[in-house]
């Protein structure tokens, strides 16, 4: 039998005992947050006057006087350096989709030579610093000679200690920004989209006699779904290492058709690196609360609680990276691609989102008094309209190749954008919207907003839609078509422009038919009907995954845009740009660099699989598929079945795909390098997608047949049998 390192490595995880699971060091009240220099840090630390001045900043009432940057950046260092930390870094979040970080140490030898170390950290030092810009994308705003840029401080989300090596690291959350201000990053923008939702939603809480709340906050939970594969398989997987994803692989014997694998047993191995993974992230103030087996084998799913989704942001990028360090040390590689193995379910993000103000209010509670009723139904008019009016900028919000392998198949919502409600709230809608009794509505009349009750509307009143990109689920919407390896900045600046644009479309008719003489009441009745009527062709309670809902979705003027590509061609769009215009989100300027950002991430993907394609195709498979059908044409042609039809047939086959192979990867080559050719990146991005794209699915079919066809000993790649099962 053949000999591969694959068998070695196959043969070495055979032979592995079972990993107990771990105990956690202490119990989760002990150790929550004790990485976080948190607020209650903070006011143990400090004096009471820069404490105040500080709560003030953070709540967004003021800013933060050079004066008390030092003090704060004092008791940030102390406290930093007693609990190990010999560096501190300023983290923030570039246009790559993941963060970045340059580390300076605390202690520096003093100026004024002998052995003396000074401490050095400086408000100046806390507030702002200098990382090279030049080498992050900007779409233009900076020229590759121009370096410069500004990292600053954000103290809406709390520094956090990182063991690095034999010390600790002092992390600062910041924003980045260019050297003539503009953002070029992701939390610049998600901090005015946030401040944009809060300023339009207190206006409306102001005409309802809400004068106590001073901000609404928008709140999130999300969902992480992941794979874990052995690390020895994925060192022999150069597509995973590089790419994420497999860009060969036959389907496993058995996937996830019997359905034991969801909420089945946790391995004690899987259950290990679990307690690990949660055990860091309650040190940092990340309140891990759910885990469990996903759909598809060696899928699984971590949830955090809900928190304001500055922090939200912060703390998912935080739990995607500490789940990759962690699974490195249990001898995992965790896999956050958004469709790692083709064949089975992909993994996604749900982004469970609602507004609360101030005085704890979730502004999507239906309420228990008429006067609740009618405000939760405006909010609930604000997210019908800016889903249904700005559709195309929520789905700006989770574009990238990765999503494009996992929207619209039978495991994730479709690219189409609808509202899911149930059936008792959109009855609710239909008869407000209609001016009728509704089925379930109060005494047999017209229910009369802000005077009349909703029928109770518990949170499990209806049942779940796994097939709807946007649920309303009791008093939150899942907005379940963020990707699993997405930064979830996107996707929540989207949505809040949307909604603080809808808001404020709410807001000024309402001001402008109380300042005309009519009654809240009136005006709020006249204008949950006219706004229920305009948009009720975004709600869909049925099956989104049915071809039906396609021609439907058409018939009602639902935008379908099925791949990245064909999303991103509109960012450029009077309407896209006008929405963060208006809302003071993004600039112009500002918006066509994402836009050229997001064409040029596409492109660098797909190259950086179709690179992988051809160098695997020829180095990998074709030598091994060679090799073997040597072998049976030498066999063939000295044994005693030479002239077996059989043999004959299964030696044609093989050589009917090597062949086939090799001419699709000459094709393949010759169109890959007619894309250095192209300019724009737009061009550029519609020829990946038109022309490379399909090709690279055909030599897959090639390699995947002979994968099932080889002497599996002969076979190089570690296959999904092995990858998906072995935990």
């Amino acid at each position: 039998m053949p000999s591969t390192l694959r068998n070695t490595v196959r043969a070495s995880i055979a032979a592995d005992k079972v990993v107990p699971a771990v105990q956690a060091e202490a119990s989760p009240s002990e150790i929550f947050g004790r990485d976080v220099f948190s607020m209650k840090v903070m006011r143990e630390r400090l004096p009471k006057n820069v404490y105040s001045r500080l709560e003030q900043c953070v709540a967004g009432g003021a800013s933060l006087q050079e004066s008390d940057a030092d003090v704060v950046a004092g008791a940030m260092r102390d406290w930093a350096i007693e609990r190990g930390a010999t560096h501190y870094t300023h983290w923030f979040q570039p246009l790559t989709g993941a963060t970045a970080e340059k580390h300076d140490a605390f202690l520096t030898p003093s100026p004024f030579g002998g052995e003396q170390i000074i401490s050095e950290f400086s408000g100046k030092m806390l507030i702002k610093g200098e990382p090279d810009a030049s080498s992050f994308p900007s779409g233009g705003i900076r020229s590759t000679f121009e370096a410069r840029g500004y990292t600053v401080w954000d103290p809406t989300s709390p520094a956090f200690l990182i063991a690095s090596g034999s010390g600790k690291t002092l992390y600062i959350p910041c924003i980045f920004l260019s050297y003539t201000g503009e953002s070029l990053d992701s939390k610049t923008p998600l901090l005015r989209a946030l401040d944009a939702v809060s300023k339009q939603s207190l206006r409306v809480l102001r005409l309802f006699g809400n004068s106590t709340a001073t901000k609404v906050d928008a709140m999130v939970g999300s969902e992480q779904e992941y794979f874990l594969i052995d690390r020895r398989y994925y060192n022999l997987r150069t597509d995973i290492m590089l790419s994420g994803r497999t860009v060969f692989g036959a389907r496993p014997c058995k996937g996830q058709e019997l359905e034991d694998q969801y909420f089945g047993a946790i391995s004690p191995r899987v259950i290990a690196y679990m307690t690990d993974v949660e055990e860091r992230l309650l040190t940092l103030g990340i309140p891990a609360r759910t885990r469990h087996n996903e759909v598809a084998p060696g899928q699984y799913e971590l949830a955090p609680m809900f928190e304001s989704a500055n922090i939200a942001v912060d703390h998912n990028m935080l739990t995607m990276q500490i789940m990759s360090d962690t699974a490195a040390e249990h001898g995992f590689a965790c896999l956050l691609h958004e469709k790692p193995f083709a064949g089975i379910n992909g993994s996604g993000k749900h982004n469970n989102w609602s507004l609360c103000d101030s005085d704890g209010n979730n502004l999507l509670d239906p309420g228990n008094t008429p006067l609740d009723n009618a405000q939760f139904l405006v909010f609930l008019a604000a997210v019908l309209r800016a889903v249904h009016k700005h559709s195309i900028v929520l789905r700006l919000g989770i574009v990238g190749a990765g999503n494009d392998h996992r929207l619209g198949a039978n495991e994730a919502p479709p690219a189409i954008l609808s509202v899911f409600l149930g059936e008792q709230l959109k009855d609710i809608v239909e008869s407000l919207a209609a001016g009728r009794p509704g089925k379930s509505g109060s005494s047999g009349g017209i229910m009369e907003v802000g005077v009349s009750s909703l029928p109770k509307l518990p949170k499990d009143s209806t049942d779940r839609n796994r097939t709807s990109p946007f649920a309303f689920t009791g008093n939150k919407f899942e907005f379940r078509a963020v990707g699993a390896s997405q930064s979830i900045a996107p996707a929540n600046i989207a949505l809040s422009a949307a909604v603080a644009d809808a808001l404020d479309d709410i807001a000024t008719e309402l001001e402008d038919a109380l300042k005309n003489g009519a009654t809240l009441t009136s005006a709020v009745q006249a204008l949950l009907a006219k706004l229920f009527r305009e948009h009720q062709a975004i709600i869909f309670n049925g099956n989104g995954y049915a071809e039906e809902w396609q021609a439907e979705a058409a018939k009602r003027g639902l935008p379908n845009l099925k791949d990245t590509v064909s999303a991103v061609q509109h960012y450029s769009d009077p309407e896209i740009i006008g929405i963060y215009k208006r809302q003071g989100i993004l600039s112009e300027r500002e918006i066509l660099a994402r836009q050229e950002v997001l064409l040029e991430n596409y492109v660098k993907d797909v190259h950086v699989e179709t690179k992988l394609v051809q160098v695997i195709g020829r180095s990998v498979i074709l030598p091994a598929a060679l090799k073997f059908a040597a072998e049976i044409s030498a066999y063939a042609a000295g044994g005693k079945q030479s002239g077996h039809p059989a043999l004959s047939r299964y030696l044609g086959d093989i050589s009917s795909r090597i062949e086939s192979l090799l001419k699709t990867l000459d094709v393949l080559d010759a169109k890959h390098r007619e894309l250095d050719a192209i300019e724009e990146f737009i061009d550029k991005a519609l020829a990946a997608r038109d022309k490379l794209l399909p090709l690279l699915a055909e030599c897959r079919d090639h390699v995947d047949a002979l994968e099932g066809v080889l002497d599996d000993a002969s076979w190089p790649l570690p296959k999904y049998n092995e990858m998906l099962w072995q935990h």
